[in-house]
Formats: structure tokens, sequence, C-alpha cells
């Protein structure tokens, strides 16, 4: 017996019109110039306060009461970054949250590691 033909329906594709969303450049320009003064200010904070718990760990004579002491003065101040920033006149909320937390995870590593480096070689 022969089979019947089946015949295939050809159907049109959809067609895919791309439309690019509104750039607003000069809003794109604000937000990278305030995360840059963000940084700058990070990396300027952490050095400095690696510096000073540097000299605590010097001052102070049982090293593992210091070393927590150390470490809950870098958290701390991180927690306080934000008013800090807004107090220098820095808008922070012009920053995704994103940007923000890499900037306080770079804070953290640069106080903690130039307070290592500043015991290290320092004292």
């Amino acid at each position: 017996m022969a089979k019947k033909r089946r015949l295939i329906d050809e159907k049109k594709e959809e067609e895919y019109e791309f439309a690019p969303s509104n750039f607003d450049e000069k809003e794109f320009i604000l937000k990278e110039r305030y995360s840059a003064k963000v940084f700058l200010f990070v990396i300027m904070f952490s050095l400095m306060i690696g510096l000073v718990n540097s000299f605590i760990w010097d001052v102070l004579d049982d090293k593992t009461i210091i070393t927590l002491v150390d470490t809950l003065i870098v958290f701390g101040f991180m927690f306080a970054m934000k008013p800090l920033l807004v107090s220098f006149g820095i808008r922070a909320d012009l920053l995704e949250t994103k940007t923000l937390l890499g900037h306080y995870f770079f804070y953290l590593t640069m106080a903690l590691g130039f307070c290592v480096l500043c015991i290290n070689t320092l004292w």
C-alpha cells in the first residue's frame, strides 16, 4: 500500500527587531565619577585604618585580644563608611549595591592587609 504524502506547512518565521534602550551618557559619567571618588576614599581610608591598627598592635601587650579589637575596628568602620561618604559630600545613593559591596570588600582586604604589612615591617 502506498503511503499518503504529507504536505508540510511552512510557517512564517517571526521577525525580531532589536530596539536598544535609551542611553543617558550624562548619568553614566556622573555614576562613574562618584564611583571613582568612593574608590579613592576607600583606598585612603583603609590605609589610615590599617596604620592606626598597627600602632594599636604595637602599644598593647595581649596580642590575642588586640587581634580581635583590630578586626572589630576594621569591620566597625566598614559599617560606618556610607555615613562618612555622605558627610564628605559624596552621594553614595548613586552607586549600585554591587559596586558598594565591591568597595566594602576591597576596604576589608586593604585595611587588614596593610595592618599586617605594617606590623611585620615597621615593628
